[in-house]
Parts: C-alpha cells; structure tokens; sequence
C-alpha cells in the first residue's frame, strides 16, 4: 500500500535538513513529535535552523539547551510548551491573524524549506489526508521545498481540503502511535454561570464559533433546548458531538457550505476523531477561508465567543498578553469578532470570569504597561461574565465604563467607579 512512498526512518528523514533551513511544524493534535526530535538529535550538525509554527503539542526540546543554540523558533501563536522559550532569546513571536498567516508563505516573506507533517496512509488514489489540522498547514505543504511525513493509521481521514498526493511527499515515515488527545476539565460554578448567560444570546438557526475550554462547553451543554444551530468555526472539540447526536446542530440554516461543520482543526478525545473520521458532514479548509472576514459574513447570525485576560474600562481587550508577557497569540479573535459584527443578526461576545484565579479583577482601569489590544474598543460588542453581559456597540467611553463596571466583580466596583470618575470626570 505504502510502496509509492519513499519509506525511510526518521533519522533518514531529517538527514535531508540543513544550516540556514526554514521548517514548519504541523500542530495541535498532528505535531510530528518523531520527526522533530530526530531533528533535535541532529542538534551538533546544525546552526541556524528556524521553525515556523502556530500551536503544537508536546515537548518542544528545540527551545532547551543544549538545542536551541542551533534552532530558533518563530511563532505564530504561543502554547504552554513554547511560552517560556518566546519570552526569551531561545524564541520570538509574530503578531497576526490567523487568516493571515498563509500569505507568509504565498507571498515568500517565509520561504520554507521543508515541512514536517503527519498524514493518514494513502488511499487507493494515493492521496493521504491531513487528519485534524489543516490550518496554515495546506499553504505550507504547497509552498515548501520538501516535505517530509509522518504515516499513522490513527490519523483520521478528514473531508474537505486537507490532502495531500503520495507524489508531493519526498520522505515518509511509517508510524502506529495515537495521536495528541485534549480532554477539557468539568466546568466551575462561575462557568456554568456564564455559560448561562451567553447560551441566552445565541438564536435559532445561528451560525457559532468557539473554541476549546471550560467556557466554550458550558455555553454549549446550555444549547440543548436550540433549533437548527450551525457551525463555522477555526476549531472546535468534543462539546459539539451530544449537539450533532440530538440534531440541534444541523447546519441548515447556513449560506455557506450548508449543512456542514466548517473548520480548520480539531483538538479533542478519541471519540472526538472517530467522529470526524471519513465524516462528509466535516469540512477541514484552511485558515485563510475558515477566518476569513469576507466569508464569515455571510452566514446569518453568526455567534463568536471569544475570551480574554483582562478588559479595560473602555472596551479594550487583551487576550494574549499579561502585560509585557506573551501569553498566547492573536489568532483569530478579530476574525470572528469582525466578521460575527458584520453578520445579518451577528453577536461577536467576549466572555471570561470577572476575576483571575488569584482573585484579580479582569475588568481594570487600565490594561497593563506593555499588554497587546488584541480586539480594539471600536470592535467590541459583547462582554459577559458571571455578573452578566453588557453591550458596548455604540456607547461612548462614561457609558462603557458604567456598564462594564455593573459586571466586574462586586469587590471591586467601588475602586473601578473611583478610577472612572477621576478619568472622565
């Protein structure tokens, strides 16, 4: 089956790598682990070896000593496994939205050099699928000099556009290993509360993105009495599949590929995969049309709920940055915020509890020395936390205030109240 692939190990794979080289990495729940540390093994022979990524999984020993004194990584998100790293000389990040990120490669502004990916094997065609992530990969993969492949049998094969031919694969790879699983925790009592309150906000027949998390599933687990709900989204995980099984989701509502789960990557379990798995009704595209503004539009009420780390007074938010520190990355928040405003009927929402896990107010006077705006003021609509959910479109900067104030948590209204008065008078 594997016979028109160049089968080698993946020390024979990573052989090909040279000095001076760009690569990308495959993330989420494809990261090729195997490729990339055979790669660090080859640490001695190399010098000045990028990698370009968004979010992988697992150890990224490319960002430890002894190492990183051969490779330096340019991303362009921030992962746990990769934060410490950006936040020093080992690593640096790239501000930009996710439905950007394939024009880096189209446009040559980074010309790659090889690309390490992990595919399903070929079917009778010889075409391999992508599995969950198709993201920045697909423009990678069409860009790149080499590509080198990562074989599993546990990679689902996706619909939609994430192939690739055994032809365009210079080396594979075989592996039988699982693939990176993400369970979410149980929902706390402020988050079931929130969950409440956006589940409230969102209409029959809605077209939704959300991502992965705590909040995201107890907004979701609250949409069981909805009708004809859609999805267009830049991921999603295993909240959705008791929505798909009771028929709430269906999709027909869209304009938009109808009747089809949009997206381009899925982290989740292993029934989440099984799910997706030769599934037409998922559709994998790339970023560059899954966040695109233009398309996102066009579907009818298209509801974003996005999060963030702290939201000043007058609507500003910051959700990938704790003050100077680079937390995350500005994916595609703008995207869906942007594109969810400019929807017949949209509702772009930023949710997030009204105070940190060290009892941190997140609704502040200001945001803090050096944190990014990530959604500007002008751009934002909804803010929800436990307290409530307050609408800023249209409200100057005194009103804003008041009613971001009337949701922060009450230990610290009367300090916000002091710092509002002292700045609007």
């Amino acid at each position: 089956m594997l016979k028109s692939l160049t089968i080698v190990t993946a020390e024979e794979a990573v052989a090909s790598v040279q000095s001076n080289n760009k690569i990308y990495f495959q993330g989420a729940a494809m990261t090729p682990n195997l490729l990339i540390d055979s790669l660090c093994d080859r640490y001695q022979e190399l010098s000045n070896v990028e990698i370009i990524q968004i979010h992988t999984h697992g150890k990224a020993k490319y960002l430890e000593e002894p190492y990183s004194n051969s490779f330096k990584l340019i991303s362009c998100f921030v992962g746990d496994n990769v934060r410490k790293g950006v936040n020093t000389n080992n690593g640096d990040y790239v501000p930009i939205f996710l439905s950007e990120i394939h024009w880096l490669f189209r446009r040559n502004i980074y010309q790659l050099d090889v690309a390490f990916i992990q595919v399903s094997p070929p079917d009778k065609h010889g075409y391999c699928s992508l599995g969950t992530s198709v993201d920045i990969t697909l423009p990678a993969i069409l860009t790149a000099k080499k590509v080198i492949a990562l074989v599993n049998p546990n990679v689902p094969r996706t619909h939609g556009d994430g192939i690739i031919h055994v032809s365009k694969i210079d080396y594979a790879v075989e592996v039988d290993t699982p693939i990176h699983e993400s369970i979410s925790g149980t929902p706390s009592e402020i988050e079931i509360k929130i969950g409440k309150h956006v589940a409230e906000l969102i209409d029959d027949g809605a077209t939704l993105q959300m991502g992965i998390g705590n909040i995201p599933n107890a907004v979701l687990h609250n949409l069981t009495n909805h009708k004809r709900l859609g999805i267009h989204t830049e991921m999603f995980s295993d909240g959705i599949l008791p929505l798909v099984e009771k028929g709430i989701i269906t999709g027909e509502e869209k304009e938009i590929k109808t009747g089809k789960i949009v997206t381009c990557f899925a982290v989740g379990s292993r029934k989440l995969y099984d799910f997706i798995d030769d599934n037409p009704l998922v559709h994998f595209k790339e970023a560059g049309y899954t966040n695109d503004t233009s398309i996102i539009k066009q579907n009818p009420k298209v509801t974003a709920i996005n999060s963030a780390i702290e939201i000043d007074i007058t609507g500003q938010v910051c959700a990938d940055t704790i003050g100077q520190y680079q937390y995350s990355g500005v994916g595609g928040q703008m995207d869906f915020i942007r594109g969810a405003s400019l929807s017949k009927e949209g509702k772009a929402i930023i949710a997030m509890p009204s105070i940190t896990a060290k009892g941190i107010s997140k609704i502040t006077p200001f945001l803090k020395k050096g944190a990014g705006v990530t959604t500007t003021r002008a751009h934002v609509h909804y803010v929800a936390t436990e307290y409530g959910v307050v609408n800023l479109f249209g409200k100057s900067l005194k009103q804003r205030a008041k009613a971001l104030i009337s949701i922060a948590h009450p230990n610290f209204r009367e300090e916000l109240e002091k710092e509002a008065y002292k700045r609007f008078h």
